[in-house]
């Protein structure tokens, strides 16, 4: 369990992102006419969450001396390309779930085209408000927005995806292939937003790479105990279907090792993410966050 100074100062932080998340998408007179896909926007970002990656920029960039004004539109821009993800991911195409975070997924609130057409609009809208963003100077939009595009597209988040899809329709996936798909389809927004952090706060290069190692344990780590949730929680607990991976025989952490190896394998991982976070400054709140994920409940 989180100390009780660190889990206020993440709901603190959760709380700023929500806020300028719907300042950022709000129905505007260029809009009002698309008023329904804003609403479903809306609606898929105040389903809550975790915020674990734009928490990760805020405090990369906190963690080298930058402020939150130089990593909120990098912060909120993460989170807003992960909501797509989810709600594409939710769509009868990708895994058919009807609820997520406890609510309806979109489809099953406003539609499958609308739904589809509010992921298309939050990926854009997450590029736009770092162009758009009047702190930030133009050589630095540059850089957050490289950093961004490579962890989502086919080298990253979306690559993960099609990975996934292709592994569903095998029954020989190894653990090599299996942490491939996760590094990409979890693990590249994760560590993206070590890096988007350490970007906004002019962090040394080999401070960057550290936090980038960090990150792609840490998304490891996170994926096996998500797996590991989906056999042991209920879906009461985690706001959406469990088991569904193992009523379709769907390749997983807990299928390849087992559930106690994974459980093993888990805490593994976040220790040497823990090992790497001590060479970082200021970094306890971090490393109480990481340890909270392993042994989170949802």
């Amino acid at each position: 369990m989180m100390e009780a100074k660190h889990k206020a100062y993440l709901e603190e932080l959760a709380a700023k992102v929500d806020a300028k998340l719907l300042e950022y998408v709000q129905v505007t007179p260029e809009t009002r006419r698309q008023a329904q896909v804003v609403e479903a926007m809306r609606y898929s970002l105040e389903a809550g969450g975790k915020r674990i990656r734009p928490v990760l920029v805020l405090e990369f960039c906190r963690i080298f001396g930058g402020s939150e004004e130089q990593a909120m539109a990098a912060a909120c821009a993460i989170e807003m390309v992960h909501t797509f993800s989810l709600i594409h991911d939710d769509l009868p195409e990708m895994d058919n779930d009807d609820y997520r975070r406890g609510k309806p997924s979109c489809h099953k609130a406003f539609g499958h085209a609308v739904a589809l057409q509010a992921g298309d609009a939050l990926l854009t809208e997450a590029f736009a408000v770092i162009l758009r963003d009047p702190i930030l100077e133009p050589e630095m939009k540059v850089e957050l927005l490289q950093i961004l595009t490579s962890a989502t597209g086919a080298a990253g988040m979306v690559g993960g995806q099609i990975m996934d899809m292709a592994n569903e329709k095998r029954s020989d996936v190894t653990l090599e292939e299996q942490e491939a798909m996760c590094a990409a389809k979890t693990g590249a927004l994760i560590r993206g937003a070590c890096r988007l952090g350490c970007a906004a706060g002019f962090a040394p290069k080999e401070q960057v790479a550290l936090a980038d190692q960090y990150g792609a344990k840490l998304g490891l780590a996170f994926q096996i105990v998500d797996d590991i949730l989906d056999v042991t929680s209920t879906s009461e607990v985690l706001g959406k279907p469990v088991g569904s991976d193992a009523a379709e025989g769907k390749t997983t952490f807990v299928t390849l090792l087992g559930l106690e190896v994974a459980k093993t394998r888990a805490a593994a991982l976040t220790a040497e993410a823990e090992q790497i976070l001590s060479q970082f400054p200021q970094h306890e709140f971090l490393l109480d966050l990481t340890r909270e994920l392993l042994c989170r409940e949802k």
